[in-house]
């Protein structure tokens, strides 16, 4: 192995539906972070893990900066605190339409605790005139970044661009991992994730955030895949919502969640979905333990 060889971690930070998860997904070349218009979409720590000949960087797509109103928000407040003490830089994105929000500057000031790279990308450069961009740029760095960076994730995200300037504060390490893993999850998290996701993008008010998902058994066979998951809520009132008339919003969610699956394994999937009731769960350690969040 080359003795220059570079490896290291990167905490992707910055307010709901900047960019955190779509950067990600684009840098790994496939979905590992589910996105939604939705805060609190992501609520886990994912790894992405991109290696090339010369460095290996592993992405920490994290769970937004929020005020806890919950024992979940907690640990999602954990998951971004470890993801930052635990990386080597700093990847902080924001939008170039409304940035600085009161969000931008409260995750600011906290990330400014930590003595070590800072990279600043502004993102959807492509929805503002080049003069509010260039304000924009000019906020950006006086706020002590090593490096900030214009971008459109969506149009021109100029990926190559990023790697090596990531590339510049990476230290020098033997890769953490193997070349071929793209994360350390398995594809049972990734099914929870897709289901989820279905349901951020179907329904609205606090259904999404009432909703954890669970699998309970997942075959791999040689033609397809069979799983069974639990979707769980909070309350019964909240049942016959995700139901739906005549079950038609239980059979979407699970419809495009095989499509998902497919997707990403090429196999036909068959899934089934039941729906149970713990009541009150984002308060409460067991059921967060329970659900894979402590």
């Amino acid at each position: 192995m080359d003795k220059n060889f570079k490896a290291g971690f990167v905490s992707i930070v910055g307010k709901p539906n900047v960019g955190k998860s779509t950067l990600m997904n684009l840098v790994m070349g496939e979905k590992l972070s589910i996105i939604s218009p939705k805060p609190q979409t992501t609520r886990h720590q994912i790894k992405g893990i991109y290696t090339d000949e010369n460095k290996q960087i592993i992405f920490l797509d994290t769970p937004g900066f929020l005020k806890a109103r919950y024992e979940l928000h907690n640990r999602m407040l954990e998951y971004l605190q470890n993801a930052i003490k635990d990386s080597d830089i700093i990847l902080f994105i924001t939008d170039a339409h409304k940035f600085p929000t009161d969000y931008d500057e409260q995750l600011l000031q906290f990330i400014a605790k930590f003595k070590k790279p800072k990279i600043a990308l502004l993102n959807k450069i492509d929805l503002v005139e080049k003069t509010v961009q260039d304000d924009k740029l000019n906020l950006l760095q006086g706020k002590e970044f090593d490096y900030v960076l214009p971008v459109s994730l969506q149009q021109n995200p100029d990926l190559a661009g990023l790697l090596n300037l990531l590339d510049r504060y990476l230290p020098i390490n033997p890769p953490f991992y193997s070349p071929d893993e793209v994360s350390d999850l398995p594809m049972r998290f990734f099914v929870q994730e897709i289901i989820r996701e279905q349901i951020f993008l179907n329904f609205r008010d606090e259904i999404p955030y009432a909703t954890s998902v669970s699998v309970e058994t997942y075959h791999d066979l040689p033609n397809k895949v069979e799983i069974a998951a639990n979707i769980w809520l909070e309350r019964d009132s909240q049942k016959p919502i995700i139901i739906g008339k005549n079950g038609e919003n239980i059979r979407k969610i699970r419809e495009n969640s095989e499509r998902e699956v497919y997707r990403i394994l090429q196999k036909r999937a068959k899934l089934e979905l039941w729906i149970k009731i713990k009541p009150n769960w984002r308060k409460k350690k067991n059921a967060l333990k329970e659900f894979g969040y402590l």
